[in-house]
């Protein structure tokens, strides 16, 4: 059963256009928020087994930003990648054509959230021009060497097993209501009955939108095997790195030497919260992502 999102009255009072690309052999599917003569434009890059409606709590705290937001290839609604495959590389080739088809290359700025943070930062280390880039959640270490092995470990072991079992039943075990809430229950730390159950609707409703188990399975190991030290430091653009205090993930002993190798970059802490920023607070996210905006030259 679905729960209403505590921000649909922000989102329904903005413009909302869905529209589609052809890129790398994805029809990707996208959605446009807010008024075309914005003064800013954000390209937005969701986390593993996501879709666009995860960043809308986000989206919904800025009403004069435009917002541009794709389903990945491969998941949610947009179709798989053809001519890359979906690892790092393919989605960060992907993210560029992407922004260059829209005419913003070196005009948006580009958000990433989670495994979006991973994508986003090779694009900008591999060329694509931008403003300015913006990682929430982001993902400064390997999955492998995170603060939870063990469940690290048995992640792993969960997807190499739904990827030798037949097709159908490893489907199954990959869209399993027990393991999606189990996820959800990991990564909750608001104690606010009512946003869990949202954040459980979220994760039932979207979590398993994908196109089939290979490309499932593919993104999983693309999204343990780098991190944002690969890229960091190629990016040479203003930074903004919005960190969640209680993160499952990422350390947050793993993001100074990102600032480090960076350079021009900033790092801001939400307390009290896990790897669901984008959840359970997007107000503080949103007030750190305004004032960040207001540091850019914008073109």
């Amino acid at each position: 059963m679905n729960v209403e999102s505590p921000f649909a009255a922000q989102l329904q009072a903005r413009p909302v256009e869905k529209r589609e690309l052809a890129i790398l052999g994805s029809i990707t599917r996208y959605w446009v928020y807010g008024e075309a003569d914005a003064d800013i434009t954000v390209v937005v890059t969701h986390g593993y087994r996501g879709e666009h409606h995860g960043l809308e709590p986000i989206v919904a705290q800025l009403p004069t930003v435009r917002f541009v937001s794709p389903d990945l290839p491969g998941f949610g609604e947009s179709t798989p990648l053809t001519e890359r495959r979906h690892d790092v590389d393919g989605y960060a080739a992907w993210l560029t054509q992407f922004v260059e088809a829209l005419g913003l290359s070196g005009k948006a700025v580009i958000l990433g959230h989670s495994f979006g943070t991973i994508v986003t930062s090779s694009a900008v280390a591999n060329g694509l021009a931008t403003p300015g880039l913006i990682l929430i959640n982001p993902i400064s270490v390997s999955g492998l060497k995170g603060p939870r092995p063990l469940a690290t470990r048995a992640t792993v072991w969960y997807y190499k097993l739904a990827s030798r079992l037949p097709e159908r039943l490893g489907h199954c075990i990959l869209g399993s209501w027990f393991i999606v809430r189990g996820m959800s229950l990991v990564l909750m730390k608001t104690r606010d009955k009512q946003v869990r159950r949202w954040i459980h609707s979220e994760h039932h409703t979207y979590f398993s939108r994908y196109a089939n188990r290979d490309v499932v399975i593919e993104a999983f190991h693309a999204s343990i095997a780098d991190s944002v030290a690969d890229f960091a430091d190629q990016i040479t653009v203003p930074t903004l790195l919005v960190a969640a205090e209680l993160d499952d993930i990422t350390p947050l002993s793993a993001h100074p030497p990102i600032i480090e190798a960076i350079g021009n970059a900033q790092l801001v802490v939400i307390p009290g919260v896990g790897h669901l920023i984008h959840y359970e607070t997007p107000v503080p996210a949103a007030e750190a992502i305004t004032q960040f905006l207001t540091t850019l030259k914008l073109p």
